[in-house]
This record gives C-alpha cells, sequence and structure tokens, in this order.
C-alpha cells in the first residue's frame, strides 16, 4: 500500500513538472502571457472552454497556436468571417458519382483544440453551431450523429474594439465558456522584449511536445482528486448568490447594477478551476485563495449589469471585486 502511493505521488510530481515545461516552452515563442497560458491550462484540463478577449497584437492567437504545439493533439485554427457557413465548420454531405450516392465530409470541428479565431465575426448559425459542438461534445450531419474525440476544447477569441460588421455572442451561449479572460497590454520589460526580438527578427515558433492525451488525462485525474472542504464548496455558493440577491449580502449600491445574477454553471466551474489553480500550487487540497484567484474569470461573463451601470462607468468586473470582499468565508446566509 505504501509502495502504491509513493508511486502516485511520484506520477502526480512528475505530471506537476510537465506542466512548468509547458510554461517554459511556450515562453521561448510567446512573451509576457503567463497569465493567459494559465487560464488556457485550467481549461485543458478541466474540460472548459475558454474565451479570450483583447484587442489585436496581444499575441492570443499565437499564445493558443503555440500552445497546440506543446500539445500532441490534433489542432485546427477556424478564422471566423461573416461569410462562413455551418457546413464550413462541422462538415456536410457530397456527393460521389463514382458510387452513386452521399458521403460525409467532416469539418474542421473534428479536432481535439479548436482555434475560434474571432468567433463574434461569424453570423448566429455559424455560432450556434460552434456552442451546440461545446456543449453536446457531437455534431449531426445529414441524419447521423458523429461524437467528437476527447479531449475536445475550443479556445475563442474575440476583438472588443472593432464592433462593426460583428455579431455579438448572446449572452446564454457566452456562459457556455468556462472563463472569458480579458487580455491585458504587457508591461514596459515585456513590450521592451518583444520589441527587441521582433526588430532583431529573433524570433522562433519551433517548440517541443510536452504533453499527449493520455498525460492530459492523467493530470485530470490527480485535478479531479483534489479535495475542497465543505467550508469552502458553501463559500462558492455564496459568492453565486451573492450576485443573484446582493442586497441580502448587504451589496446595496451593486444591487442597482446587476440585471441577472450568475447561472449555476458558475458555481461548477468555480470548483473546478480552484482545484486546478490548486493543482498548480502543488497543493492536493483547495484554499480560499484559490477561488479568489479564478473568480473573476469565471464570472465576468456571467453577471448581467444594467443601462445604468454602464452609465455610470461600472463593470462586472468592479462587482465582483465588491462581492469577494463582502462575501465571508465558511458563512452561510
Amino acid at each position: 500500500m505504501e509502495e502504491n502511493a509513493m508511486n502516485e505521488i511520484q506520477k502526480t510530481e512528475g505530471n506537476r513538472e510537465k506542466i512548468q515545461a509547458v510554461y517554459k516552452e511556450v515562453e521561448k515563442v510567446v512573451v509576457g502571457q503567463h497569465y493567459m497560458v494559465n487560464r488556457l491550462l485550467i481549461g485543458l484540463f478541466t474540460s472548459g472552454h475558454i474565451l479570450l478577449e483583447g484587442v489585436p497584437g496581444l499575441a492570443k492567437t499565437l499564445t493558443v497556436n503555440t500552445l497546440a504545439g506543446v500539445l500532441k493533439l490534433d489542432f485546427n485554427r477556424i478564422q471566423f468571417t461573416p461569410d462562413l457557413l455551418p457546413s464550413d465548420l462541422i462538415g456536410t454531405m457530397v456527393y460521389n458519382p463514382q458510387r452513386s450516392d452521399f458521403e460525409v465530409k467532416k469539418g474542421p470541428i473534428f479536432s481535439n483544440l479548436i482555434l475560434a479565431d474571432e468567433v463574434n465575426r461569424a453570423p448566429a448559425k455559424v455560432q450556434a453551431a460552434l456552442l451546440e459542438a461545446m456543449q453536446e461534445k457531437q455534431v449531426t450531419i445529414g441524419d447521423n450523429t458523429y461524437k467528437l474525440d476527447k479531449p475536445f476544447l475550443v479556445l475563442a477569441t474575440q476583438n472588443p474594439i472593432d464592433q462593426e460588421g460583428t455579431y455579438p455572442l448572446p449572452e446564454a451561449q457566452v456562459d457556455r465558456f468556462m472563463m472569458k479572460v480579458f487580455v491585458d497590454y504587457p508591461g514596459k520589460d515585456d513590450e521592451l522584449e518583444i520589441m527587441r526580438r521582433m526588430s532583431n527578427m529573433q524570433f522562433n515558433d519551433e517548440v517541443k511536445t510536452i504533453l499527449n492525451k493520455d498525460d492530459i488525462f492523467a493530470i485530470r485525474n490527480d485535478i479531479n482528486a483534489v479535495t475542497m472542504a465543505e467550508s469552502i464548496e458553501r463559500y462558492i455558493i455564496e459568492l453565486v448568490f451573492a450576485s443573484r440577491k446582493p442586497l441580502d449580502y448587504g451589496l446595496k449600491e451593486e444591487a442597482e447594477y446587476i440585471q441577472f445574477g450568475v447561472s449555476p454553471r458558475a458555481a461548477i466551474n468555480m470548483n473546478r478551476a480552484a482545484k486546478a489553480m490548486a493543482y498548480f500550487n502543488g497543493r492536493d487540497y483547495v484554499l480560499p485563495e484559490d477561488v479568489k484567484d479564478i473568480a473573476e474569470d469565471v464570472l465576468n461573463h456571467r453577471i448581467l449589469l444594467n443601462y445604468e451601470a454602464e452609465a455610470d462607468g461600472v463593470t462586472s468586473k468592479m462587482v465582483i471585486r465588491k462581492i469577494l470582499d463582502k462575501v465571508a468565508i465558511g458563512k452561510m446566509n
């Protein structure tokens, strides 16, 4: 029994070392986006799709492309455009004149890792086809339904600045993303390094493969084994309910701005993401700090604010921070 326990510990430590190796490989190509890579890995290891939002030039697409190179997974990049059709995404029936019959031609959605670039550029039908695949892990072509391979992860990007010719994702569909990560500008030192690399043509896009499917499933099992005390579970529920009934938590000002609180998916995803964060930090148990670390990214696209909030310049991030400050750990209202 002791020998088995020691072997499990060694395997877990080996998996954590591989995760650190992933960071180092990505950093060979991408400068200063450790936070984004961390969130992408959380999504990968917890079966959670990620929506990346940021202005152009922040290496969103480059980071996902580089991460795909580090993973031994099938990868497809789909550039979303206004003329894209659902069949361009999931596939269609094609007539074969030699057999005088129709055969299935599968689309790029049949891959492990999907980069949906500028997802808000495609019309509603295409977005619906993508989000159905994300939720159901299957697609229907003709009369047949086809299961998608495992793991299946969608990493979508969108540009918040240029809204002309875009089709914003409906709130109910955005809720299917585990996290919405706002990608910020790099710091001065990072931007200096980016400038030097690119101006001297010293960039390198070759990375080594670190993780395969077996590694990913093994790390998922490790994260599932991370324990969460009941007090932490209840803390997550309190955060969720504070967004729905802010007055019950003394959040009078925020109550004037919140139109709808978060859905039950928020609690599920906070639980999963907090376990992953604890695992990344070398623990097999969750601390309140793990929940706080990921709360913003899990909740920011699920709290819907009204027009008063927009007029007063109040953002969902500001409301979430107030909730985190107000809600006590281990106390049930």
